[in-house]
């Protein structure tokens, strides 16, 4: 049993084919620890695409375990968000095909944090003739944000499942 503090999170698979969708439901369900069946809905942005979302509660560092284990699907467009907890940052995960997992630690507001570690390497690397703006959006998650936002919109008003981890 962990000892870390329980938080929650929200599980947005932007678009899954129909096939995939049961393998989906597995992986979060592993996960968990608890059978998960979404309510899947038409993806407009992806004709022939599902999507789905659902809310989970469970110990900290379980969004980055629920990001891992549907990554092993890389067809699909998926968001894994965490919320801070006592003494834990927030973090959120986006992965689309093309441009893999991306991975940021979140404020209690949802801001993406860049720690003191990642502006130094940041630095160091426009320094030896990389590009500032182009680093910064690879920190803010830039590319990733414009390849899921029409996926993210095509959602609105689609139903959110709560799941909780078992034990």
């Amino acid at each position: 049993m962990s000892t870390r503090g329980n938080t929650r999170g929200v599980v947005y698979v932007h678009s899954s084919p129909s096939a995939v969708c049961p393998h989906v439901e597995w992986a979060i369900s592993g996960t968990l620890g608890a059978r998960v069946e979404l309510k899947w809905t038409a993806q407009p942005a992806s004709p022939g695409q599902l999507r789905a979302e659902c809310g989970w509660r469970a110990p900290s560092g379980t969004g980055g375990k629920l990001a891992s284990a549907l990554k092993a699907w890389p067809m699909i467009r998926f968001e894994v968000t965490e919320e801070p907890s006592a003494g834990v940052d927030g973090e959120r995960f986006c992965f689309a095909p093309g441009l893999g997992l991306w991975h940021g630690r979140t404020s209690a507001n949802g801001d993406i944090v860049v720690g003191e570690d990642q502006l130094r390497a940041l630095v160091s690397k426009v320094r030896s003739g990389e590009s500032l703006a182009h680093k910064l959006d690879e920190l803010l998650a830039a590319n990733w944000d414009e390849a899921l936002e029409p996926y993210r919109h095509a959602g609105d008003g689609a139903p959110v499942t709560w799941l909780h981890q078992v034990g």
